[in-house]
């Protein structure tokens, strides 16, 4: 494949935004899969940004929302994947912060139900494989006791 001359990729990485919310990460990345140089890169990367085809802050916002909702992610591990993006803090603690706290607490009380009904059982083992499984969704874990006590556990942990 033979790479892309900057009129082209700049079309190219627009099209490709247009599709999704993309951060600077993401269309670097696919600009060097199109073999743009980086100072070319920088350039395309500025336009998009300049003509809004890339709002960091929007992103942040959307991804939030896309992965509570769909992926039932907690806030850690949104945080970890926000950061893993080279994403600005004040955006990722913004986001996060406007995560609405009645919707979540319904979305891990949600899945800590599942996954109960999964593993059918009551007892002190099942409790700790509910609670490593909701962590590892990126719930904290003090959140993950307020459900579980919430619904009738006693755990002495």
């Amino acid at each position: 494949m033979k790479p892309f001359s900057p009129a082209e990729a700049l079309n190219k990485a627009a099209a490709y935004c247009t599709l999704c919310e993309r951060c600077t990460s993401e269309v670097s990345k696919k600009l060097t899969t199109w073999g743009v140089s980086p100072t070319e890169q920088q350039r395309i990367i500025d336009r998009l940004q300049e003509e809004g085809f890339i709002n960091e802050e929007r992103y942040c916002r959307a991804f939030v929302n896309d992965k509570i909702r769909f992926n039932r992610w907690g806030k850690v591990k949104i945080t970890a994947a926000l950061y893993e993006k080279r994403l600005p803090r004040e955006y990722i603690a913004q986001a996060i912060e406007e995560i609405d706290e009645e919707v979540y607490m319904h979305t891990l009380r949600d899945l800590v139900a599942t996954k109960q009904k999964e593993l059918k059982g009551d007892d002190f083992a099942t409790k700790q494989k509910i609670i490593r499984f909701a962590a590892s969704r990126g719930f904290e874990h003090a959140k993950i006791l307020q459900i579980i006590k919430c619904d009738s556990y006693e755990m002495d942990i």
